[in-house]
């Protein structure tokens, strides 16, 4: 890992631990763009009430604000821990093309941040124990077709695809 890589790590960590400080969790992250340009984030779960206020997403949604963009191809993520799943599934939308973390999830878990039972979610069979997830036909004759907005997005010439 290269000398800037390692800063930018290190930055994360510095983010999280300020963080705590500053009534949010113990988690940081720093976008850096294919271009240089870094943006950072740090967990504001608790100080917003906001339960996707992830570090990850908070540096994802600073840089794409910022940037004007939704797609963040090239960039590289560094996060100041391993991400969860949510976290991992907006760098995929982002396009981000590479993530990079300094502790792992059992370290997370060993400070009482134990996000093992999402990543089990996706991995386990039984995972309706958790959360139930699953489609429903709707049978009301009113009701619009399921499939109304897709045919409506592939109509539209103005739409912007991602």
């Amino acid at each position: 890992m290269s000398a800037t890589a390692q800063a930018y790590l290190a930055r994360s960590i510095e983010l999280a631990t300020a963080n705590v400080l500053n009534n949010g969790g113990p988690f940081g992250a720093v976008v850096v763009t294919a271009d240089g340009q870094a943006f950072d984030g740090v967990n504001r779960v608790t100080a917003l009430n906001d339960p996707t206020a992830h570090a990850e997403v908070t540096a994802i949604r600073r840089a794409c604000s910022e940037l004007g963009t939704f797609a963040l191809t090239g960039a590289i993520l560094y996060s100041s821990c391993e991400p969860c799943p949510m976290c991992l599934a907006s760098a995929l939308w982002a396009r981000v093309a590479r993530v990079v973390f300094a502790a792992d999830r059992h370290d997370a878990a060993s400070a009482g941040f134990d996000d093992a039972v999402f990543y089990e979610f996706f991995e386990n069979d039984q995972r309706d124990a958790l959360m139930p997830v699953g489609k429903l036909e709707l049978h009301d004759p009113q009701a619009p077709a399921v499939l109304e907005p897709f045919t409506t997005w592939n109509a539209l010439d103005s739409r912007i695809d991602y």
